[in-house]
């Protein structure tokens, strides 16, 4: 808008903002990954990431809150102080930022706050996604087994996909490692999405982060296998990004483990990583940025 005065730009600036979210510092990867900090208008701190991958696709992990409720022991975000739920204007703000520098075509709702506690405003947010070019089939939401939210996106008219968030092939490891588990135990989690797979006919991705001497051993894999029915679910195994708290399963045990689950007829995948050295992989969101 350079052919209005100057004065007029700033007053538009100020009074009519492009965003409700205000860049703060952003981050860049060798491998092309973008992590940017944000504040909300009330001080709040939000993080989002664009990951860029050889094929051309770029995706956009997006937060729902700011901070996280959820405590979940291996994960950055949960180490943080709560903040509040985003408003859908906020969410979908954070992937507008990309999309002004590039076109996006892929959106998982990963990372920061568990979506299915806010999820009036990420729906809201999904229904205008298609608006910035991401449709709904290339859009994902995570989950850690929150129970009434797997129940509601089964009844979503959306074809958006579901990830649940697993990480333990039993309550007792899924407990120490993500005391939600203690409010909705597994049975009641994988109940939950066979209903999602009955009404919706889609398969659920389950995410399974590698901890080193943890949640990897071959009986943990032999355990996950006879959990989860080969014809509903894909398993997407996650090199553990460094948080502090643990130590992350080696290349090796990771391949000896997605083998046993291959051996049970479990498909299984190994998540590439991205923007690991600015902390922007999995799990590693927490309003700081590196470098």
């Amino acid at each position: 808008m350079t052919n209005l005065p100057a004065a007029l730009r700033d007053l538009l600036a100020t009074s009519v903002p492009l965003s409700t979210l205000e860049v703060v510092e952003e981050a860049k990867s060798d491998d092309g990954t973008v992590k940017t900090l944000f504040r909300t208008a009330d001080g709040k701190s939000v993080e989002a990431v664009l990951m860029r991958y050889r094929d051309g696709r770029r995706s956009v992990c997006l937060s729902s809150q700011s901070g996280c409720p959820l405590t979940c022991t291996f994960c950055a975000t949960g180490q943080m102080k709560f903040g509040r739920n985003l408003s859908a204007d906020e969410i979908l703000d954070q992937a507008l930022h990309f999309r002004r520098v590039e076109a996006i075509d892929h959106v998982v709702f990963m990372g920061m706050g568990e979506p299915t506690m806010n999820l009036d405003a990420v729906l809201a947010a999904c229904e205008r996604l298609p608006d910035v070019g991401v449709t709904h089939r290339r859009t994902a939401i995570s989950t850690v087994g929150w129970v009434p939210g797997i129940d509601r996106l089964a009844g979503c008219e959306m074809p958006v996909s579901l990830a649940l968030s697993l990480h333990a092939p039993n309550d007792g490891l899924r407990s120490q490692l993500m005391p939600v588990n203690d409010r909705y135990p597994l049975a009641e989690v994988l109940a939950a999405c066979e209903r999602y797979r009955a009404r919706r006919r889609r398969k659920v991705f389950v995410e399974y982060v590698m901890l080193d001497g943890v949640n990897d051993l071959p009986e943990h894999a032999r355990q996950l296998a006879e959990l989860l029915d080969p014809r509903g679910y894909k398993v997407n195994l996650i090199p553990y990004n460094p948080t502090g708290a643990y130590d992350g399963s080696s290349p090796e045990r990771i391949e000896r483990f997605r083998a046993i689950l291959a051996e049970h007829r479990l498909t299984a995948t190994v998540r590439l990583t991205r923007g690991r050295e600015i902390a922007a992989a999995c799990g590693q969101l927490a309003a700081s940025l590196a470098g």
